[in-house]
């Protein structure tokens, strides 16, 4: 690209004698001119001066390509460009002070265009770049998942905790309900990710099944009865003990009501006994 300074009452050999000085002799003669411009690139002169060098003249005009789109396109982004420049009365100054006119700044409005890059580059660019994120954020996600959720290896007669999330039939308040429950021994494999156990033989607490089938469980005995406390439930006073259960694995802490503790009757005598103790000791 190249910008020359011209005045607005050159004639059209004024202009044939500056593009031959300073577009031919640096660039060399062109094939096709596409102009938008007045008469004075379209005068007689103009067309037979390059009728004799042998280039075609292809007229156009401005908003209106009779050429091709991406030549008028060019041609409007310049004009937009350079209006900036030449529009009356602009001064232009630089970090000292001084200064330029429009002559003096247009080598940098050249290297400014020649230097940009094309849209469609840029615009490639950045969705590759997009692309090439979002498949590192998939991977980076995938191996956090899989760090956290390995698959389950559990065998038959492995003893494991319920989640107690899905249970509908847990009585008394929620934040007072225990996470897990357990543990139970799986009896079957079914699938991958589901297991037979024997939680209803085995499941200790004030649920629907222990109360309808009036069932306790002697698997986990009562070794001690620790405390109690009284708590309201659907608008009665109840009474509940926390009791420490006899586990394979370490001693389970859990409060239960008197009617659903296991050989509660023993271990409550014992219980109140010890307390009768302790008050008439202090």
């Amino acid at each position: 690209m190249r910008c020359l300074p011209c005045h607005k009452e050159d004639t059209a050999m004024d202009k044939a004698l500056l593009f031959w000085n300073k577009i031919i002799s640096t660039c060399g003669v062109p094939k096709i001119i596409i102009s938008d411009r007045d008469p004075k690139f379209t005068s007689e002169f103009w067309t037979i001066l390059y009728d004799m060098l042998g280039t075609n003249l292809e007229f156009s005009t401005a908003y209106q390509p009779q050429t091709d789109v991406l030549s008028e396109r060019m041609i409007q982004t310049m004009e937009d460009i350079l209006r900036r420049f030449c529009a009356y009365g602009m001064e232009y100054y630089d970090h000292e002070g001084y200064t330029h006119d429009l002559v003096t700044l247009l080598p940098e409005v050249q290297l400014a265009y020649n230097t940009t890059k094309d849209f469609h580059d840029m615009w490639k660019r950045d969705c590759d770049t997009a692309a090439r994120c979002i498949a590192e954020a998939k991977e980076y996600n995938k191996q956090r998942w899989y760090k956290s959720h390995m698959e389950p290896d559990f065998k038959e007669g492995d003893q494991v905790l319920l989640s107690t999330l899905s249970f509908n039939n847990l009585k008394g308040p929620k934040k007072m309900r225990d996470s897990f429950v357990g543990p139970f021994i799986i009896i079957q494999l079914i699938g991958k990710m589901q297991w037979s156990s024997n939680s209803q033989r085995n499941f200790l607490g004030n649920t629907q099944y222990s109360q309808d089938n009036g069932s306790r469980d002697s698997s986990c005995p009562v070794k001690k009865i620790i405390n109690a406390r009284k708590i309201r439930l659907n608008g009665k006073d109840q009474r509940q003990y926390l009791v420490r259960l006899k586990n394979q694995t370490a001693d389970t802490y859990k409060w239960f009501s008197e009617d659903a503790m296991p050989d509660g009757n023993l271990h409550l005598r014992r219980f109140w006994a010890s307390r009768r103790t302790e008050q008439s000791h202090q």
